[in-house]
């Protein structure tokens, strides 16, 4: 293993922990169990335990999935790894200038970054049907399948780096990596539970911090992918000129080309 996979492991699981998608449910879960029943704290304190315990479970085994179908890929097709990581490197940098952008121009539902808008009405009204502790692991297993593309991106990453080490090697990186992930949300139930905090303390700091959460989350991808693109640079090596063309030179031109992009676009919609 690198030097870097350790802090990396860690860092996706941070960039993870800190997504929008499950803090949201979760606290809309806790919203809706208190308005239907404002007197039993400990049942809604269990509700959220049970949806952060199905959350945990139900992406462990997407993350298991994910590392032994990588790994048998690059086992399969001799020579691919580099191509892998090169691949996953530039969806990685793509996923980090995406987040970055949404620091500066936010719109809700980001594709791999948030739930999407459309999928909004019907998780409250599944939530609003929320009548005992257990229907929070209903919804936690329901959050995790159904709302993966909200939380995909940095799993993909972390199951990128450890797939060539397989999926027994993995596993305590992986029960580690979901305990980050988490842990806000753990951080969050006890804290309204003891007092600390309310729910819709949680909510507005969220809807105050989105902000800055992407853009935290973006740097990080961007240099996990780097990282990634760095890593499989020897790939292929294509000479244009002065430039070495491999992996690494495109996800530093990648960059500048989608911000550019994106700004075009911004601009063009102003217009």
């Amino acid at each position: 293993m690198t030097d870097l996979t350790i802090p990396a492991i860690v860092s996706l699981a941070l960039v993870d922990s800190i997504n929008p998608c499950a803090i949201a449910v979760l606290s809309l879960l806790i919203i809706a169990y208190m308005t239907h029943n404002p007197h039993e704290k400990k049942k809604a304190l269990l509700a959220g335990f049970f949806f952060i315990s199905a959350v945990y479970i139900v992406y462990l085994i997407y993350a298991i999935v994910l590392v032994e179908t990588i790994g048998t890929f690059i086992e399969v097709i001799s020579g691919s790894e580099l191509f892998i990581y090169g691949g996953f490197s530039l969806v990685a940098i793509a996923l980090g200038v995406f987040n970055i952008k949404d620091f500066f121009w936010y719109k809700p539902g980001g594709l791999l970054r948030e739930m999407p808008v459309k999928w909004r009405p019907a998780v409250q009204k599944l939530l609003s049907g929320i009548e005992s502790p257990k229907g929070g692991f209903i919804l936690g297993i329901f959050v995790t399948i159904f709302l993966l593309p909200c939380t995909i991106g940095p799993l993909l990453m972390a199951c990128t780096l450890l797939a060539k080490y397989g999926s027994l090697f993995a596993l305590p990186w992986l029960l580690l990596y979901n305990l980050i992930f988490v842990l806000p949300m753990l951080v969050i139930v006890i804290a309204i539970y003891i007092g600390l905090t309310m729910v819709e303390s949680v909510t507005e700091w969220k809807d105050k911090n989105i902000k800055y959460l992407h853009l935290v989350a973006g740097i990080i991808m961007a240099a996990i992918g780097l990282y990634l693109a760095w890593d499989a640079e020897n790939a292929f090596h294509i000479m244009l000129g002065p430039i070495d063309l491999n992996f690494f030179t495109i996800g530093i031109i990648e960059i500048p080309v989608l911000l550019a992009i994106i700004l075009f676009r911004h601009k063009a919609k102003k217009e």
